[in-house]
């Protein structure tokens, strides 16, 4: 009897052995998913130590050897796009058939409520009838197999699946599940690329910064030495970032800043975000990974109920201001949201599919260099001032400035050496606008948009709205227009 349990134990012992040896994938590699063209693809996973393993896709077949760790990786060199569903094979002890994988964009999305904001919610919101609402019957008719999907779980992303089923053809409950501004940019990109496009959601609702930053990204930076860094450092960056390092990715996505911003940050956000920006790209060993963020559209934070941070209508202008500082770092950019509301109090902009549009074609500008994309609105590039008025200039555009509703310009204000705003009149000329405002005999410093409920009418003929900025931070003037 004692020798039946022996062997017994024994047969346990190598069984559970085997199924460890066994060859083993991180969840995000799966089928139906897209592996990024014309980069390096690197597959990987776990496998007893020792143990032989072979990747085979297409033409390429790779051997490597698990480390005494029991990982492995192997590096598939740069793929066509292709529409044409292959199967990615890794064999070891045990065999892994990969079916119905594509070959084309891959876009990592993540941030906060906004970027998760769910395909099932944007169809039920409530537009004007003057809008555009084709795009909410979305789900209706989104039957296109190129377009790949793939959700994290927080709880589930850094464990094995052995079905191998975190992503999905963009259609039915997983697309009504997932992000809305991801889904559309892919759509979008679709639309001009002409090839698959895969896009990864990984966003928490009501998530500050800190969380999406690794720990040691703030130990090594200098800067921190002297700053005290609240919000869970590396809490969604672990479970959420890091177990999808190094699948190959083209960039990144970000949508987050509500929650800072109700803490009135403005420098410090600054550089959290360029210190996330650094980390996620030194993550991937890639320092020119493009990084496309939103900025915040308008909404009350001066109505929040938080006497520990009061906050006021220049909050959000402030914010903002924090927000396109980080465009000094290099393959960034930024799209502006002013005109997608319909209610100040709601901080969930319902414009979902504008929002991945404006994405997408930053990055057809940016990283695909489409000549005919329009990636940005009119930008302030410098003021002159003659006499009363402030003459101002912006960014060379594609297309030609326009008020977008015909109306005369708003959401312009004037000072003078006194450093009071009053409302101003504004109108195009040219590729310039002229800003005057009774009583301002000598204006000194112009504003535009400089308020937490601003919805300029300041567009570009592309249909992109001006970027809000202000001229009384910037160094004395230029000499005045003659």
């Amino acid at each position: 009897m004692k020798t039946t349990r022996i062997g017994l134990l024994l047969g346990l012992l190598l069984l559970a052995s085997s199924a460890r040896a066994w060859v083993v994938l991180p969840r995000v590699l799966g089928h139906h998913m897209v592996l990024q063209r014309n980069q390096p693809v690197p597959i990987w996973g776990t496998a007893a130590p020792g143990e032989a393993v072979t990747v085979t896709f297409g033409a390429q077949q790779l051997g490597t050897t698990a480390n005494a760790a029991g990982r492995w990786q192997v590096t598939l060199k740069p793929l066509r796009a292709s529409a044409v569903p292959a199967e990615l094979v890794i064999a070891g002890r045990n065999t892994i058939r990969l079916q119905n994988i594509l070959v084309g964009e891959v876009w990592l999305c993540s941030g906060q409520s906004n970027m998760e904001y769910t395909m099932r919610k944007n169809s039920k919101v409530t537009i004007p009838a003057t809008e555009d609402a084709g795009p909410l019957a979305e789900l209706e008719h989104a039957r296109n197999p190129a377009l790949r999907i793939f959700l994290v779980n927080r709880k589930e992303l850094a464990k094995p699946d052995s079905l191998h089923r975190g992503w999905s053809i963009a259609q039915d409950s997983a697309l009504r599940a997932f992000s809305a501004p991801a889904y559309f940019f892919a759509k979008e990109l679709y639309a001009h690329l002409h090839v698959p496009v895969g896009v990864i959601s990984s966003a928490v609702p009501g998530s500050r910064i800190e969380p999406w930053i690794a720990e040691q990204a703030f130990a090594q930076d200098a800067y921190y030495a002297s700053q005290k860094v609240d919000g869970d450092p590396g809490k969604f960056y672990e479970p959420m970032i890091r177990p999808l390092v190094p699948f190959a990715v083209r960039g990144f996505l970000w949508y987050q800043g509500e929650s800072n911003c109700f803490l009135a940050e403005t420098s410090t956000y600054t550089h959290k975000l360029q210190t996330l920006i650094q980390s996620w790209r030194a993550a991937w060993h890639n320092d020119q990974l493009p990084f496309y963020f939103v900025q915040l559209a308008p909404f009350l934070y001066s109505e929040s109920k938080d006497p520990r941070v009061p906050l006021t209508r220049e909050t959000l202008p402030r914010f903002r201001e924090a927000q396109q500082a980080v465009l000094r770092t290099p393959h960034t950019g930024m799209i502006v949201t002013t005109d997608l509301v319909t209610k100040l109090d709601d901080i969930h902009p319902p414009y979902k599919w504008k929002i991945g549009q404006r994405l997408a074609l930053l990055a057809l500008s940016g990283t695909y260099r489409r000549p005919k994309a329009e990636g940005v609105g009119p930008v302030f590039r410098r003021v002159r001032f003659r006499k009363n008025e402030a003459v101002v200039s912006f960014e060379p555009l594609k297309s030609r400035l326009t008020s977008k509703d015909g109306q005369p310009l708003t959401d312009f204000t004037l000072a003078g050496a006194d450093g009071v705003f009053v409302p101003a009149q504004a109108r195009i000329a040219g590729q310039r606008v002229v800003v005057s405002a009774p009583g301002v005999a000598k204006p000194v410093a112009v504003r535009f948009g400089w308020d937490e409920a601003a919805k300029p009418n300041l567009f570009s003929a592309a249909g992109l709205p001006a970027r809000p900025f202000r001229t009384d931070t910037l160094p004395p003037s230029t000499p005045p227009l003659p």
